[in-house]
This record gives structure tokens, sequence and C-alpha cells, in this order.
């Protein structure tokens, strides 16, 4: 069969996106995580400027879910805190860590989503920018738009735009070298700055998440929640309500909190990581659309071979047990475990997966580097080999 992700009218390559940028300038950097513009404002030859926009994706379709069926309105926190994550940790990786400005924009239904919403859209916001202040990172909201677009937007949209300026001797331009290894930093459990348990779903993926996992029951009472263009059979084939547990092991996890958990930002770690290890990183990855196939998008030869990758952790083996994706589909959709990966001399490795573990984030060696004449990405999981080029 197609692809599940293909068949929910998604794609996690977004290849036609990619095709319809391939002719627009890539900036003083090219292969950097971001793209990085000449400094427009002072006009300082040695510095740079970086604007970046993304958003909380189709999570906000399991938040509407989540709220409808608990009225518990917390749920949208985690919302505020992806739409934000998606944005200030690609600009990270790129090089820029402090002295950033923000932008929200919500656009809403109103006939469905009500002002309450939207008010704990903004304070959570607020929230978690104080909470990045206190741990020493600059950065500051400069207000944002909110819009009531029903005939566009089925339910809510959540978006962040951000905005910086850095040295240009600052910025890390990937280049991926034969020899290194790759250290990834897990998308799960729980950091000194979070108050809760992270599963790790991040933002990307949910749309299958969301119909592998759950019920008809969502179609029939919440049809708002599923694009009406995509073909019935492939909407909601999951046997699961937001209110069941889920039972791993020994522990039980409720399933909504599971799928709306919020993404981890790993500002913190990377701020340190680009201070201290700036001359030889040669690339940090957020494995976000693409997963762990992303750091194809940043190489031009090399086998990077994962070989030593964390067990899923409970979140992906539901997913694994009632998903409609392939087993080489699902590395392709989900972080699986973790979503930042650092590219490094094998020296470096152990004193930087100890600095990690001062935030509380396990980092391992999940793989290495070597020669090959075009780019490939090699994932050995229980699950098989998986081979993907670009």
């Amino acid at each position: 069969m197609a692809k599940r992700y293909q068949n929910l009218g998604v794609s996690a390559g977004k290849e036609e996106i990619h095709e319809a940028i391939k002719n627009i300038d890539k900036g003083l950097f090219p292969n950097a995580f971001c793209k990085i513009l000449p400094d427009l404002t002072a006009q300082d030859p040695a510095f740079c400027n970086l604007i970046h926009a993304d958003t909380a994706g189709t999570k906000t379709s399991l938040a509407y879910l989540y709220w409808r069926e608990t009225g518990d309105l917390s749920v949208w926190d985690s919302i505020a805190q992806d739409a934000l994550v998606m944005n200030i940790d690609d600009l990270a990786c790129a090089g820029l860590t402090e002295g950033i400005i923000i932008s929200s924009t919500i656009g809403r239904n109103k006939h469905l989503i009500p002002g309450d919403i939207i008010s704990r859209l903004i304070s959570a916001n607020e929230n978690l920018l104080q909470r990045l202040r206190d741990l020493g990172i600059e950065i500051y909201s400069g207000g944002g738009e909110t819009a009531d677009v029903g005939d566009i937007v089925r339910t809510i949209d959540v978006g962040i735009t951000a905005f910086g300026r850095m040295r240009r001797d600052r910025v890390l331009d990937i280049n991926i070298q034969p020899g290194c290894v790759i250290l990834g930093f897990a998308s799960f459990g729980q950091t000194v700055y979070e108050a809760e348990y992270t599963s790790g779903i991040g933002s990307n993926g949910l749309t299958a998440a969301r119909h592998d996992a759950l019920s008809k029951f969502y179609l029939m009472q919440y049809p708002e929640s599923a694009s009406s263009e995509t073909e019935e059979q492939y909407k909601y084939t999951g046997q699961y309500r937001l209110s069941d547990m889920y039972t791993y092991g020994k522990a039980q996890y409720n399933v909504g909190k599971l799928l709306t958990s919020p993404t981890r930002t790993y500002l913190p770690l990377i701020r340190l990581l680009q201070r201290n290890y700036h001359n030889v990183l040669q690339a940090l990855i957020h494995c976000t659309g693409g997963a762990q196939t992303k750091v194809l998008k940043f190489m031009k030869s090399g086998r990077v071979v994962k070989n030593n990758l964390f067990d899923p952790p409970p979140v992906f083996q539901l997913l694994k047990e009632c998903t409609l994706c392939s087993p080489a589909e699902m590395y392709e959709v989900y972080n699986m475990g973790h979503r930042l990966e650092a590219y490094i001399p094998a020296p470096f490795a152990e004193e930087v997966i100890a600095l990690a573990a001062t935030f509380g984030i396990d980092g391992r060696v999940i793989g290495y580097v070597e020669s090959g004449e075009r780019p490939e990405v090699i994932i050995q999981a229980a699950e098989g080999e998986f081979v993907y080029q670009p």
C-alpha cells in the first residue's frame, strides 16, 4: 500500500515544499540548519540575522479532542510550548541561543474555540518565556496576531515566528566528516527544567499518531478534527480513547497525556554545546520533519550509521502496536526516542554526554559516520535494518 503518511494527506519529507523552494537563495551559510541573512539592521559584516517560523502542527487537533473530552484547559499549555520549541531549537542548531524575539500567530474557528483557549495559549507562552529567562536565556515576546478564520481553519492553528541577531563566527555551518560519532539526546524523561514526565512524542507525526492510535469514536463525535478530503478508511483506525490507560511493562500511562505531552526544548543544553564545543561540533541536527532521516538534507556524501538507538519509550511502543506505518516509515515520521543529534569527534563524546546529564537529559553514542559516495542513512534497530537515501 502507499505510505500511511501520504494516505493522510501529509508528507514526512515535504518533497513538494522542497521542490518549490529549490531555486530560492540559501543565504550566507547554505548548509546551516536555518537560513542565515546579512545583518539588515546595523549592516555590520561581522553579524547576521536569522528568522524562523513554525507551528505546533496537527498536534492542535489532539489538544482539541483532549479538551473537548476532559474540559482540561491545561492541554493548551503544551501546544504553546510545541510551537515555540519548533522554532527556537531549530535556530539553536544554527548557532542562535540568546537574544531571541518571538511573535505568535493564532488562527481559530471562533465557533469551536472560545476565548478561554486563546487566553490560555497567550499566558502559557509568556510563562514559558519567563522560565527560559530564568535559565539565563534572553528571549522576549514582540506580540502577535490572533485571527478568526473559521472558513479556513477547522479548529485552531498555533504558530510562532522567531528572530535573532548573532555574530557570523558563531554560526554552525554543518560539515559532517567520516570518522565522527553521533550523539543522541533523549526526547523523553524529565529534565531539571521540566515539571513532569515528557513522553517524547514531540510535534512531528501527530497526524499519523492520532489516526493510528485513536478509535472511530472521534470521527463520529468530532468530525471537525479530521480532513473531510481524507478517505474514511484511513481515519481513526485505532482502538484507544484519550482517557484510556496504556500498560507498558509494570507502568501505566494515560493515552491522552502521552500523545499531548509537550515538546522538549534542548535550548539550555545547546547553548552550552555551542559555547564550549563550537570549534569541534560538525553538526547539530534537530530531528523534526524527516525524523531519523533529517540529516540527509545536510549531506552531499557519506553514510550515517545509527546502530545504537534508544529503546523507543512507551509512546512509541504504543504507536508501534497500532500503526499502519511500515517499520521503516516510522523512523521517517517519528523521532522514536531522540530528537537532537550532535556530530562530533569521538574524544569529546563522554564529556558531552556528561554535560547533558547535568540537565537530566540522557545521551549516548547512537552511531557513526563513514565514507560513502552518496548520502545515506542506515538504521539498525530491533525491527530490522533500513536504508534511506535522498
